[in-house]
């Protein structure tokens, strides 16, 4: 068994996930190596590999450990301040190779590519979060922006807060977006209702409402595609 070194130096030169990785490439390391390169270290007590997988476990996985937030990080044994930023850091770059973050142009040609723009992001919220995609004249993505948390209702989502953010982006058009944590992507009444509210407010100040993208898990609906929206 490996003891309790700090560093990734430490280990014999033929365990070293670093000097794996260059011999033999990204591919033929484990999760749990990969994850070890970027934290570099363990604790006094525990060994980088050991930390890491550790880590893996606590969040059923990688795709479970990138979901978890600072506050979460930080009170697992072993993870400080500065591990919890590497990790939150590599789940930031992680969505944005995913979408248009990346700095690569996204342009809107179906309900399918607004979907796909948020999903990775918003399908594993545990909460109501509403977001508008803000369009330029060619349907390019300006930018994402976050609107509110919670239950969509009319009393929580005002159009005015809606509105400002495409205003001050410059925005000819948005496309609404929201998540249901039950997964089931299906619209409810208050969905339409806030919707068409939505969209009537956009007609007088001339921001066209093009769709409302609902998000569920992995899957999601679109109010355009149903003739709704």
């Amino acid at each position: 068994m490996l003891d309790n070194s700090l560093k990734l130096f430490d280990f014999p030169e033929n365990e070293r996930p670093r000097e794996r990785l260059k011999r033999y490439g990204a591919k033929a390391l484990s999760n749990c190596e990969l994850l070890a390169v970027i934290l570099r270290t363990g604790t006094s007590k525990n060994n980088v590999l050991n930390l890491c997988n550790d880590l893996l476990k606590h969040g059923n996985g990688l795709n479970g450990l990138l979901k978890l937030s600072y506050n979460e990080l930080v009170e697992i044994h072993g993870i400080g301040i500065a591990k919890a930023m590497q990790i939150i850091a590599l789940s930031e770059i992680t969505k944005r190779s995913k979408t248009y973050g990346s700095g690569d142009t996204y342009k809107i040609t179906s309900s399918r590519d607004a979907a796909n723009l948020v999903m990775e992001e918003m399908k594993s919220y545990n909460k109501e979060i509403l977001k508008i995609i803000l369009l330029n004249t060619k349907n390019i993505v300006i930018r994402v922006c976050d609107i509110s948390v919670g239950s969509l209702n009319s009393s929580i989502v005002h159009p005015r807060e809606v509105f400002s953010e495409a205003i001050l982006g410059h925005s000819a058009s948005v496309i609404i977006c929201h998540n249901h944590p039950s997964g089931d992507p299906t619209p409810s009444s208050e969905d339409i209702s806030v919707t068409n509210r939505l969209k009537e407010c956009g007609k007088i100040i001339g921001i066209d409402v093009l769709d409302h993208i609902i998000i569920g898990n992995g899957v999601y609906v679109s109010l355009k595609e149903k003739g709704i929206c």
